[in-house]
Order: C-alpha cells, then sequence, then structure tokens
C-alpha cells in the first residue's frame, strides 16, 4: 500500500540531485502560475549561486586567517564562526561572553541565535516553523524547565538537527545540550519572573548534590497566571443542506484565560566514566487549574431566527480541566569493548484529571436559556515505553540498531453520558537500523524503520491495525570552510489520537457535534529537503527547500445527519506541501551586537471528500541581541507559520519582546516588555463548505514584568547523565470538545 509512494520517491531521488527544478514541477499544483514562473526562475539563480559562493567563501577564509578550518572526522569546523556543520546536525558553541551573561539555560540558548530557532522565555515556548522544538540534555529528553535549570558554565555545546535521524522517531527538530562534567559539588539555582500588571510569573529552583560517583538532583517550577484582559474575535456561517446561510458574528464582551501549574522532580545517577551509567527519575507534572471563560453576544443573519431573537443570543463558552501525571524513568548504558555500546530505557506515565466544556446561550432580556451544554470527561489513562539500542562505532562509521514498544491504556468516563466508560488500548512496536559512514568530503547514511501500530476500542471491539515502513536516506557534501550541501529524504508515521477515535459523541453547541473514527489508519508521510548551509566572516545561516506528501493523511470531516453539523475524521485523500526559507545571522558588532532572522514562504495543497483547498503565505521571525557593560538588550518579533491540515488553517502565536538583563556576580536582574509593538494573535480559520469560521484570541493590552535569578556552585561534582536515547512516555489526555 506504501510501496507506490515510496517508489517513486526513491526513483527520482538522484534525479532531484541532478535535475534541482523537478522539486517545483511536482509541486505545480500547489502553486499558482505567477510563483511557479518565479521560483522556476528563482531556482536555477540559486543553484548558480551554491556553485559560486563555496569559493567565494573559501577566498573570504584565506583573507581573514583568524577563521582558520580545522578539518575532523563527520565534521568541518570555522573558528570564528562558531559553528561547525557535520553530516546530521550543526553544532554551537556559547561564547564566553554569552555564559557570563547568561543566567540559565534557556537564556543561552536565546543569546546563541540558531538560526531558524525562536525561543520565547515568557511564555516558555522553543520553535521551528511554526513546530515545537524536541529538547534534550545530554541525548535525554528534557522539558523547557529542565533546560532552564541548567548552569551555563556547564554547557558546552548545542546541537542542533532539522532532519533527525530514526532513533528519534517522530521529532521535526531536536536541540540537545551537551553538558560536561562541572567542577563543583553542588549548585543551587532559584529565578523568579513575574509581570506587573497581571498575575503571571515562572518560579523554580534547582538543587544539585554529590557524594562519590553519586548525584541527587532536585527541582521545582510553578507557574501562575489569571488574566481578565482577553477576548477572542470569532465569526461563523453555516450552510444548511437545503442552501439556507446562517451568520453568527459574536460581539466579544468579556473574557479570562486561569493557568496554574506546578512540577517536581527528584533523581539519581550513579556515574562510572566509560563503564555504566544508571539513572532514576520520579516527577510530577500538575496542571492545578486550567480555565478559559469567553463571553459574547451573537447576531444573526437569517430573518427567521432574527424574529425570533430579536435582541440576539448572549453567550458563555468556558473551557477547562485539572489532572496530575506521575512518572517513572530508569536507564541503564553499558560500554564494552571495541567501541560497543548497549542502551536500555525504561519510563512509565499515569495521568489523573478531567477535562470539562460549557456552553450556555440565553435572552439578553429574560435570561432563558437557548442551549446548555456541559460536557465533563474524567481521565485514567496509563503509558508503558520501553527501548533498548545497541550502537557500534568504527572510525569513519556508526550502526544504531534498536526496539521499542510503547503501550496506552486509557479510560474515560463521561460524567454527561450516565457516567459511560470508554477503554482504549494502543500499542506499537518500532524497528530500526541505520547506517552512517563518512568519504571524506561526502557522507552517506540510510536506514530502514518499521513500526506496528494496533488499537482498539473495548466496549465495541472496534480498531485497526497496520505495518508502516519508514526508510530515510542522507547525502552530505562539505567542499570546504563552513559551507556544507544536503540531500535527505524522510519518512515517517502519524497514528491517529484518542481524540481522534474516540466513538464517545460530544455535542459543541446548538447545531454541532463531534464524534471519532475508530477505523482510521496510520498514515504515511514523505519529505525531501534541500539544504545549504553558509558560514564565512560575520555570516552564517542556511537555506532550506522542503517538498512534502502525506497520502491519506487524518483530518477533520464534517457532514450534515438529522439537522445536526457532525465533525469526524477520515483518512483524506493527502496533504503536499513545498516551502523555501531563508536563515541568516550576522555579526554586525562582534561579541556586542547580533541580528537572526528567518523568512519562509509556505504553498500547501490538501484534498478530502468534497474539497481541495490551497494556502499561499510568508512568515518569519526577527530578533537581535545588544550585550555590553554586563547589560543585555534582546528584541524579539515573530510571525507564525499559516498551515493547512485539512479544511483548518490554524497557527500559532504572533508575538513581540523586548528584555533588559544586568548580571552581577552571582545575581542577574531584568525587565521585560512582552508585545510591545504587535498585537498577539492566536487562532484558526474553518474552510468547509458547510462551517466557515475565524477564530482569533486576543491580548488587551502588553505586559511588563521583572526577573530576578541567583546562581551559585561549591565544592566537587560529578558529571550528569550523558543519556543516549529516550523512549517517548507522553501520555494521551481527553478534550473537551468547544466551538
Amino acid at each position: 500500500m506504501t510501496g507506490g509512494p515510496i517508489f517513486l520517491l526513491l526513483k527520482n531521488f538522484w534525479y532531484y540531485v541532478l535535475h534541482s527544478t523537478k522539486i517545483i514541477h511536482t509541486f505545480a499544483p500547489v502553486l499558482n502560475t505567477t510563483t511557479y514562473i518565479f521560483f522556476m526562475k528563482f531556482f536555477k539563480l540559486l543553484l548558480t549561486t551554491l556553485l559560486i559562493v563555496p569559493a567565494l567563501c573559501r577566498a573570504q577564509q584565506e583573507e581573514f586567517p583568524d577563521s582558520a578550518a580545522t578539518y575532523q572526522l563527520e565534521e568541518v569546523s570555522v573558528q570564528a564562526a562558531r559553528v561547525i556543520r557535520k553530516a546530521d546536525m550543526d553544532v554551537y558553541h556559547p561564547s564566553q561572553e554569552s555564559v557570563n551573561l547568561s543566567s540559565n539555560g534557556l537564556q543561552l540558548l536565546t543569546k546563541v541565535m540558531i538560526p531558524s530557532v525562536f525561543v520565547d522565555e515568557v511564555m516558555g515556548t522553543v520553535k521551528a516553523q511554526g513546530q515545537n522544538v524536541q529538547l534534550r540534555i545530554n541525548g535525554r529528553i528534557a522539558t523547557v524547565e529542565q533546560v532552564r535549570n541548567l548552569q551555563p558554565e556547564s554547557v558546552k555545546r548545542i546541537e542542533w538537527m532539522d532532519n533527525p535521524g530514526l532513533r528519534y522517531n517522530d521529532a521535526n527538530f531536536v536541540l540537545n545540550f551537551i553538558v560536561s562534567n562541572p567542577n563543583t559539588g553542588g549548585s543551587l539555582m532559584l529565578n523568579a519572573m513575574q509581570m506587573v500588571d497581571v498575575l503571571f510569573g515562572n518560579y523554580y529552583g534547582d538543587l544539585k548534590l554529590n557524594h562519590g560517583k553519586s548525584q541527587w538532583n532536585i527541582s521545582l517550577y510553578y507557574k501562575p497566571m489569571v488574566s481578565s484582559k482577553v477576548h477572542r474575535d470569532y465569526k461563523e456561517t453555516f450552510t444548511f443542506p437545503s442552501g439556507n446561510v446562517l451568520t453568527r458574528n459574536e460581539t466579544p464582551l468579556g473574557g479570562k484565560i486561569k493557568n496554574y501549574q506546578a512540577s517536581a522532580n527528584i533523581s539519581y545517577s550513579y556515574i562510572k566514566p566509560d563503564t555504566t551509567i544508571f539513572y532514576a527519575g520520579i516527577s510530577g507534572w500538575s496542571d492545578l487549574d486550567n480555565l478559559g471563560r469567553f463571553v459574547g453576544h451573537l447576531s444573526l443573519s437569517d430573518p427567521e431566527l432574527g424574529d425570533i431573537y430579536p435582541d440576539g443570543i448572549n453567550l458563555i463558552n468556558e473551557t477547562g480541566s485539572k489532572g496530575v501525571t506521575p512518572t517513572l524513568s530508569l536507564y541503564l548504558e553499558q560500554h564494552f569493548k571495541r567501541q560497543q555500546t548497549l542502551v536500555v530505557d525504561f519510563s512509565a506515565s499515569w495521568y489523573r484529571g478531567h477535562s470539562f466544556t460549557n456552553y450556555l446561550e440565553t435572552q439578553p432580556k429574560t435570561g432563558d436559556y437557548i442551549t446548555d451544554i456541559h460536557t465533563y470527561i474524567s481521565d485514567c489513562n496509563q503509558v508503558y515505553s520501553l527501548e533498548t539500542d545497541y550502537i557500534k562505532q568504527w572510525d569513519k562509521s556508526k550502526l544504531t540498531a534498536g526496539v521499542s514498544y510503547n503501550a496506552y491504556r486509557n479510560r474515560s468516563k463521561y460524567r454527561n453520558l450516565d457516567n459511560e466508560i470508554f477503554h482504549q488500548w494502543q500499542d506499537k512496536v518500532y524497528l530500526f537500523g541505520e547506517y552512517f559512514h563518512n568519504l571524506g568530503k561526502v557522507t552517506l547514511s540510510g536506514g530502514l524503520g518499521a513500526q506496528y501500530t494496533s488499537f482498539i476500542f473495548k466496549e465495541t471491539d472496534q480498531g485497526s491495525e497496520s505495518w508502516n515502513f519508514r526508510p530515510q536516506a542522507t547525502v552530505t557534501y562539505s567542499p570546504g570552510g563552513a559551507n556544507q550541501l544536503r540531500l535527505n529524504f524522510t519518512t515517517w508515521q502519524t497514528t491517529p489520537s484518542l481524540s481522534e477515535t474516540n466513538i464517545a459523541p460530544q455535542q459543541t453547541d446548538g447545531f454541532q457535534w463531534n464524534i471519532g473514527n475508530p477505523n482510521l489508519k496510520t498514515y504515511n508521510s514523505y519529505k525531501l529537503d534541500l539544504r545549504y548551509g553558509f558560514s564565512f566572516w560575520r555570516v552564517a545561516g542556511n537555506f532550506n527547500i522542503s517538498a512534502s506528501t502525506s497520502p491519506k493523511a487524518i483530518a477533520p470531516f464534517l457532514f450534515w445527519e438529522n439537522n445536526k453539523l457532525i465533525t469526524t475524521y477520515e483518512n483524506s485523500i493527502g496533504k503536499q506541501s513545498i516551502s523555501f526559507s531563508l536563515a541568516p545571522q550576522i555579526q554586525l558588532i562582534p561579541n556586542w551586537l547580533i541580528v537572526s532572522g528567518r523568512v519562509e514562504y509556505l504553498a500547501e495543497r490538501t484534498r478530502g471528500t468534497g474539497y481541495k483547498l490551497y494556502n499561499h503565505n510568508w512568515n518569519g521571525s526577527v530578533e537581535g541581541a545588544l550585550t555590553h557593560w554586563n547589560f543585555t538588550l534582546l528584541v524579539q518579533y515573530e510571525k507564525a507559520r499559516r498551515s493547512l491540515w485539512g479544511q483548518q488553517l490554524s497557527w500559532g502565536e504572533d508575538v513581540s519582546a523586548i528584555a533588559l538583563f544586568y548580571k552581577w556576580k552571582d545575581l542577574q536582574f531584568g525587565a521585560l516588555v512582552f508585545m510591545p509593538f504587535s498585537k498577539y494573535d492566536q487562532g484558526s480559520k474553518m474552510l468547509s463548505k458547510w462551517n466557515s469560521n475565524e477564530y482569533h484570541l486576543r491580548l488587551d493590552y502588553r505586559m511588563v514584568g521583572l526577573w530576578i535569578n541567583y546562581n551559585i556552585q561549591w565544592g566537587k561534582q560529578k558529571q550528569q547523565v550523558n543519556k543516549l536515547i529516550e523512549n517517548d512516555s507522553s501520555v494521551e489526555k481527553s478534550s473537551a470538545k468547544s466551538r
């Protein structure tokens, strides 16, 4: 079933290398005629540039002797550029100035300013091309809070992977912080960030203690957030099978967002260098109180309904959740002779909590209910994950093979359905092998993964099972300096989520219902990526062209049934996309002023039952850091990517920020302004012929905050655990549907 797309892409693999304009030609249906002609010309110009620029870069390096190149296995490094381009990653070495002026790992990442990576310290997110970046510390998956708890002095390099290999499974992007052996016996970090005009802050602390080959680590995190200065803009149009049209325009009358979160972690590690590493950790994450409440007034376009409700309709829409997720992690790494390593990783997570939605429509004068919907779901979900990898290294090559097993056991009780209980079981087995070989200026890597997926609803005995294969191949050419050309072909699988397959019906308003589809199938995605990385003089960055296709992609499917608009899910015809992005970093004033940015053009097409849709948009970000006299001035702006999936166009946060920090010994003080010169926007747009709507979440003000950090080290400390793998134990949660 997957042989057709795989064979076609592999057949054209080298044809794309020799005739790269074929990429644009293949995706011509996604582009309009003018755009197609423009990019055909642009691409030919690019190919010429790719041949000329490396020669110019080598000339620049000869002119500036301080940019001496050092040749190593799998890499070419340039001291002045601070970046080492390997076949499978870019490696950034933080400058001493950045380390001295940073108080934690996340702030250090901000100052390194990796092209394509956007760090939002206020919201606590790290993204690339609008997608979340997987964070790791010495190879072990980490949270943003754990990255914040890193001592800047201990971070020796940061590895950026925009084409992770098979052992990273479904990760789109990976940032791996390599932490060296600390030379102190303990460390304490305390941090507080609080907005002065709203209850919104971040508080965390981290303590490390060492004895012999052992290390204990305790960390705490707390985030309070309550804001009444938010609203949503919402407008929707329903088209009935009869041809009648109803438009409901929501005028915002107020809103409130409440989000209290907390986490705690305690871990123990035993480290005998080059022989044995053992790690055990227990952590807990809690959504203490999560609520979104919006109040509005609906005006109706339908004349008949206008006569029934001459004053319109008042609306209250609430969604929220509470829950706790404890996690157990165990890790063993054993080194053998002849550069052989065996790694075993186990993790288990449990989720206990609930989610709810309240949707109320009332008549303005009488207060009588028109629609009164309450959905309440209690979850008791578990996931168990085990992975084993074997790694063998030679002088110029490496072999990695592994197998993993994930078991999901979900139990949901619906209070609004007379406490009816639904059980869903899902099992995933993943096997892979990957080989890497260096041939001097050319590096080759390839591998094959296979995934078995099975899920079933116990109450109805409905479900499905499937095998999916994941080939991957990469060719990297490094002509010299820090310039690199890389062609990568990769595939991945996406399994249906709990909410997409859950058969329990959920009513979202007076018209709409949401019902999952238990017959959904896991689908494959295929991606071809051409990347040119450059670094010369004071400029570094990369240029990317990516083309992807996802046949049978899971997408929402809408239809009318007995005057009800049902939203379910289908394996659609699929999605195709092509993007062009440029992400440079420029040292305008060495060690003083650095500017980094990204600009991307994205074209997409989705097709499913009864629709064929297109999306074209520009997006990007820019940030600048000015450092001097222990001060750091940081300016950021991001316009999020607008991405089409099925019939829905959605986007993340359009944000901006200005921050000023001052470092004095072990203390750092700072002030920041969130959204100083742009309008906060996060939302979506439905493009179905039955229901078209547009949703925007807005902030009605600019937030001003204060920051203080205390960071101290003492004594003699052992190294932290360097986990080579980390399996996925993310537990699924139900989500009460809302308009």
